[in-house]
């Protein structure tokens, strides 16, 4: 079980009212339970005026202040290091437009990304109408919440602390785990019609929220998936971390996603997801979900 202090929740989310409510709803028995609450609280508890408070927690997207946090820089350490310094002076400029025209930060789930996409992205919703704007600043700050709340158990896991100082509190973990060099989940991808890697293909790892509800054939709700990170592929096709390093990864269902018709925009495939399972009696081991990529087919497996 974990149990969440207000102060750990701040560090996620700048919002006191979500900080106090997700606090209130711990103890969680996994990070799963405790994205399924963040969920629901954000969407059905807070107010315009808590996404509005969240929001001005965020540094603009580009800034290099040594005031940023930590878990702010590693969101943007994609865009930062792909920005020329025409693209950094274009976003700075950009997000000076978008604040005085709508009021706030502008607020994007940036990992991964690198300085054009998001460039392209403030651009886009810049002509949105403000109530519509808003609505889609709230999504970016839910999604930034829950990449925040996977760190935050990960980063408790291996120095549990007493529940009198507020803290998560973790169980021991399970015999038999050791210290890994790399995320427990990670993927590469080949080009199976040229016979070499697929660089440049992004890459998506979620995980399913709603435990009591597994996905099925039959369960149409694709709004069930909490992201976890996102990459690009580099030029020996694997992509960079998509989660955490932790020695245990939790149960659940997993779905990892690669859009294709980037790399390949005459092919019959416009992207690809494969959804497998991480059962508790796995959750020390190691799973590379690769992808063989061609125009017109594709197979994976369990890699090592």
């Amino acid at each position: 079980m974990a149990t969440l202090a207000v102060e750990d929740v701040l560090r996620v989310n700048g919002c006191r009212r979500f900080a106090a409510a997700l606090a209130a709803a711990s103890p969680f028995a996994s990070l799963a339970d405790a994205l399924l609450a963040a969920r629901r609280i954000w969407l059905n508890e807070v107010d315009v005026n808590g996404w509005l408070e969240a929001f001005a927690a965020h540094p603009a997207i580009g800034t290099t202040s040594p005031s940023v946090s930590k878990w702010s820089k590693e969101e943007q350490s994609a865009a930062i290091s792909t920005a020329t310094d025409s693209t950094a002076q274009e976003l700075a400029e950009w997000n000076a437009r978008y604040r005085d025209k709508f009021g706030f930060v502008f607020m994007i789930c940036a990992s991964g990304r690198t300085a054009p996409e998001v460039l392209a992205e403030l651009k886009r919703r810049y002509a949105n109408r403000p109530i519509v704007e808003l609505e889609g600043a709230a999504q970016e700050e839910l999604k930034i919440t829950e990449l925040r709340l996977a760190k935050l158990f990960s980063s408790e896991a291996a120095a549990p602390t007493t529940s009198a100082e507020g803290h998560i509190s973790q169980p021991d973990k399970a015999a038999g785990s050791s210290n890994r060099t790399r995320p427990p989940i990670t993927t590469h991808v080949l080009d199976t019609a040229l016979g070499s890697p697929a660089s440049g293909i992004e890459v998506h790892l979620e995980m399913w929220k709603a435990v009591s509800s597994p996905p099925s054939f039959e369960n149409k709700d694709f709004n069930g998936w909490t992201m976890l990170g996102s990459s690009i592929t580099n030029n020996d096709g694997r992509s960079g971390q998509l989660m955490d390093i932790v020695d245990n990864v939790a149960p659940g269902f997993y779905r990892i996603s690669f859009n294709t018709s980037k790399y390949a925009p005459s092919g019959f495939f416009p992207y690809v997801s494969i959804i497998f399972e991480i059962k508790k009696s796995q959750t020390t081991e190691h799973f590379h979900v690769p992808l063989l990529h061609s125009p017109f087919s594709f197979t994976t497996y369990r890699g090592s």
